[in-house]
């Protein structure tokens, strides 16, 4: 095997470090290639064609889905318009494009069924296979600890039952930034994982209850000689409301300012999309009661943040439904309301600034759903239920598109003038919505152009799918040192023909590219980076093999706190400016609260005819610590002879072969007597998501290692013959008999592929 020179890149420096030449192989999360814009966009406005995604329901809102251009009545600023292209798009997993007459066409949860159940690891989307992306924006800025209990279990309930085999999904927090869009996946780990981390902040908008509770304990004394002496009361309240509600536009706006972030984001993403925004409050009139004279204002800090919102959202083929998290809610006195020294009146007055508030706080929720062809759920208190009528909603849609006829669009002087859009339905009983209309301005040269070399990193790493101008190919693992502690070993494959190779005289060839890595916290945030420019000069047999295996670059990144991570690379080439990107979801356990954990699993496959020393039985081998020990040398590059298809990196195995799998068992229990734990092994074989083999359980030798909290463990598995070509998991469960039942058990898993 053909070795090269890469680095391995941590917080403390980089050295030289030997890995093993390796072909190509899609890593844990496929995501999907870039295509061509017209393919892409759903919602388009140009001068000469305008196209609207519309949603068509009976009065139980499922979809009607057999309607014709007949049945549609269209009309841009009251004048009738004739549809030129109509089709309806079937977003259902294995469902087709049903198209009308007149125009070109323009499954279960994954978490087990009992509690102690190993779960079925994801199955990787191909990029034909997403059907549905969503966001779906937790309003922490504006969600109060009362009504933030529901969401998160309204969150679990649709990881668990609603979310469909390809959707893309991300959970975002308002609080935390729009940093979070790194976390579109179909993985359902990393979805819990970012559920857990919901909840509510204090000393924002909202506080503990989901209405405003009355208490005259925290009001000011009233010696204030600005006090209305006839009623210091109300007016002591008066204050307090205008206080509370210039603090609740500020959160409001930095609200605003996330989601438009968010749809900046989602826009460069194919097809039609949907964000889901749950919150408490989003006001747009204001109550304000000024020397005793009651004033209802539009809040205008928030009305135009809001037209620019969903104007941005129809142009970027974003749909937004809105949930006003409260529920139903009494709006009378209860247990909570302190209503020490006021009287009959005063309380009724602060009953009506109550029931005043809960009727404005969802308006501007409400706009934002209905400007976009969504829908709002309020005074509901089944937010799960809520959440089922989205995904209802989301099966399917009509595409239609026009030349708009008496139009003055694009026409000179009528720059930001908004045109109105009316679709009707001449068929009965059928409800259909769509956006609401849009500003006088093309989409036509609004795309995003990037032109440096950091915007073209940057653009790559944010984006929620793969890049593939090179293709990269990444494997991260965890692993636990006793003296360095955790870090994320990760190999990133390059297809060396997607650089560019210059002649430097004498046979040398030379070629220069950027790479940058990051890695991101659950809550979206940076955590590290590593960033550089490399020069490869190389000849000879090297050169060929490395243009006929492609290279791999070694990024090992220490882990200073336990989580969920995400580790994002792109690589560009100098020379054609091509980029790639590639992700991977790492979850790092705490190992010091001595709980049962796995490091990553190394597996490759090698023919029965050149396996040495001898490998166990065909059967799940008993675990062996020379297994792994071979397995990550291998890793590592020493010059063992393997077949490098199916080595670590790659995992391209034939049918027939030998898969030797080996890991690391942290914390593992000791018999007080004997020193030595008592674990049992079990490994289970996954296809397209679906268990076709579960190998005996065994008992773990951990035979003379000297270390008894990091185990060295692995064994062997003979590939039948008969086993068809695709995309298989390997999964390791290991279950300590000597800890407590709720931590006693810890799963690991890889993908690899048979060809």
């Amino acid at each position: 095997m053909i070795l090269i020179q890469a680095f391995v890149c941590s917080a403390l420096g980089q050295t030289p470090a030997p890995i093993p030449v390796a072909p190509a192989r899609s890593s844990q999360q496929t995501r999907r290639p870039a295509t061509t814009q017209d393919e892409d966009e759903v919602v388009r406005i140009t001068t000469n064609l305008v196209q609207l995604d519309v949603s068509a329901t009976d009065n139980n809102g499922h979809q009607i889905t057999d309607l014709s251009p007949d049945d549609f009545e269209v009309r841009e600023d009251n004048r009738p318009q004739k549809i030129t292209n109509f089709s309806y798009v079937s977003t259902e997993a294995g469902a087709t494009t049903a198209t009308a007459a007149a125009a070109q066409p323009a499954a279960t949860s994954q978490r087990p069924a009992t509690r102690n159940a190993p779960p079925v690891p994801p199955v990787p989307l191909r990029p034909e296979q997403v059907r549905r992306t969503v966001a779906l924006v937790v309003d922490d800025l504006c969600l109060s600890f009362e009504s933030m209990h529901f969401v998160k279990g309204a969150l679990r309930k649709f990881v668990d039952e609603q979310m469909q085999p390809g959707d893309l999904v991300a959970i975002i927090r308002t609080g935390g930034g729009a940093g979070v869009l790194q976390q579109f996946t179909s993985d359902r780990r990393q979805l819990y994982a970012a559920v857990e981390h919901v909840r509510w902040l204090p000393n924002t908008a909202c506080g503990v209850s989901a209405v405003a509770q009355i208490d005259t304990s925290r009001e000011p004394a009233t010696e204030d000689p600005n006090v209305n002496p006839t009623n210091p009361a109300q007016d002591i309240q008066d204050r307090i409301n205008e206080q509370t509600r210039d603090r609740e536009g500020l959160f409001e706006i930095g609200t605003l300012g996330v989601i438009h972030s968010i749809v900046r984001g989602m826009r460069e993403m194919p097809g039609r999309k949907s964000l889901i925004l749950i919150s408490d409050s989003l006001k747009i009139r204001t109550y304000r009661n000024i020397m005793g004279n009651p004033r209802v204002s539009s809040n205008e800090s928030i009305a135009e943040p809001l037209r620019r919102l969903a104007d941005l959202a129809n142009r970027s083929s974003v749909v937004i439904y809105t949930m006003n998290a409260t529920g139903l809610q009494t709006l009378w006195l209860t247990a909570a309301d302190n209503t020490a020294h006021l009287s009959a009146d005063q309380i009724e007055a602060r009953l009506a600034d109550r029931r005043r508030s809960y009727v404005e706080s969802p308006e501007g929720l409400d706009y934002l759903a209905r400007q976009t062809g969504g829908f709002a759920i309020r005074n509901m208190n089944d937010l799960g239920g809520g959440l089922r009528r989205v995904v209802e909603d989301q099966k399917g849609y009509y595409l239609i598109a026009y030349h708009p006829e008496g139009s003055n669009l694009g026409s000179p002087g009528s720059y930001r003038r908004f045109h109105k859009i009316s679709i009707k339905v001449k068929r009965p009983g059928v409800k259909v919505r769509t956006r609401s209309g849009f500003y006088d301005f093309s989409d036509e040269g609004t795309r995003t152009v990037r032109h440096t070399r950091e915007e073209q990193l940057l653009g790559a790493l944010i984006s929620p799918f793969n890049a593939n101008g090179v293709s990269l190919q990444l494997t991260s693992l965890f692993a636990n040192d006793a003296q360095f502690g955790s870090f994320m070993r990760s190999f990133i494959h390059i297809d060396a023909h997607d650089l560019t190779f210059t002649d430097d005289g004498d046979g040398w060839h030379k070629s220069t590219f950027d790479i940058l890595a990051m890695t991101f916290g659950d809550n979206g945030q940076m955590v590290d980076q590593v960033g550089r420019t490399h020069t490869i000069r190389i000849k000879g047999d090297t050169y060929n093999k490395i243009m006929q295996d492609g290279f791999v670059y070694v990024v090992t990144v220490p882990v200073k706190k336990p989580g969920a991570y995400q580790l994002r690379t792109a690589l560009r080439d100098t020379a054609s400016e091509r980029v790639g990107s590639a992700s991977q979801f790492i979850e790092v356990p705490d190992i010091t609260k001595n709980r049962l954990s796995l490091s990553g699993l190394l597996v490759s496959g090698v023919e029965a005819a050149r396996e040495t020393p001898p490998m166990p039985q065909p059967a799940p081998a008993a675990t062996t610590p020379d297994a792994a020990q071979t397995l990550a040398r291998s890793a590592e590059g020493e010059s063992e002879d393997v077949d490098t298809q199916a080595g670590p990196a790659v995992r391209h195995l034939r049918k027939g072969m030998t898969l030797r799998y080996g890991y690391a068992i942290y914390n593992a229990q000791l018999d007080s007597a004997a020193l030595k734990p008592q674990l049992l092994t079990q490994v289970r074989i996954f296809r397209e998501g679906q268990l076709i083999f579960t190998g005996q359980t065994q008992h773990f030798n951990p035979s003379s290692q000297a270390d008894m909290k990091r185990l060295l463990a692995g064994g062997a598995l003979k590939l039948g013959s008969d086993m068809r070509p695709g995309e298989y998991v390997l999964q390791v469960i290991v279950t300590d008999l000597l800890a407590k039942a709720n931590h006693n058990t810890a799963i690991q898993w890889i993908d690899f592929e048979i060809r």
